[in-house]
């Protein structure tokens, strides 16, 4: 029985190009109830895979993998065919200067928004959230990815790609396909990527509790070489 749900849930898995460990998916399959309805199986695993670092959680074939020479600066052009998956360790809005947004995090921090030059109070609505959210920035965006066997290669989303933004989750999985990679840099383009979701949580956390003295010292950095 175990080894039949074990198969199920790796076709599952694998149909949507991720490839889980054996470690992984006994883990997993050592953590559930009994009689849990395989519909159900199918999806918690998916949702905790996602929520995993893909470094130890995934064992991907080559083509799932960034080259191993990806970073050869060299290389003016080359084709990432893909399907890649791989997970954002940071983000970077580089439209915007670094002291807006740190302004910008110091607004929400107050509970205020703007419309226009008007700045907004935000106050809680009756279920607890806010009434109005302020808008995404658009970018564009430095981004840092990583693949199942830990190779970091930065990218560049220009166009302003749908859940791409500076407040989106750390860990997020992303499935890459046919990207152009030029002088070791990933160009994203909508219809390209396909954001699978997940969050590392310890990773997450630790971002978003540091960005803003990550922003305002890179601000302060940027000051001191223009001086």
């Amino acid at each position: 029985m175990a080894n039949n749900l074990i198969a199920e849930l790796t076709q599952h898995l694998n149909s949507r190009h991720l490839y889980p460990t054996t470690q992984w998916l006994q883990s997993f399959t050592g953590t559930i109830r009994p009689n849990t309805p395989l519909p159900a199986l199918k999806q918690t695993a998916l949702f905790r895979l996602l929520a995993a670092d893909i470094t130890t959680a995934l064992s991907q074939p080559a083509n799932g993998l960034f080259p191993t020479d990806i970073l050869k600066a060299t290389n003016q052009s080359r084709p990432l065919v893909g399907p890649v998956v791989c997970q954002v360790l940071d983000i970077e809005d580089i439209g915007h200067s670094k002291w807006s947004q740190v302004e910008a995090i110091e607004a929400r921090e107050r509970g205020e928004t703007t419309k226009g030059r008007e700045v907004i109070r935000v106050v809680p609505g009756e279920d607890g959230n806010p009434i109005e959210e302020p808008p995404q920035s658009r970018g564009p965006f430095k981004l840092l990815l990583q693949d199942a066997k830990g190779l970091k290669v930065y990218a560049y989303d220009l166009n302003g790609i749908e859940g791409l933004n500076a407040s989106m989750n750390m860990g997020t999985k992303l499935l890459l396909r046919n990207c152009d990679v030029r002088r070791g840099v990933i160009m994203l383009e909508p219809g390209f990527v396909q954001i699978l979701g997940g969050k590392i949580e310890a990773l997450d956390k630790m971002w978003k509790d540091g960005r803003k003295d990550r922003l305002i010292a890179a601000a302060k950095a940027e000051g001191n070489d223009g001086a």
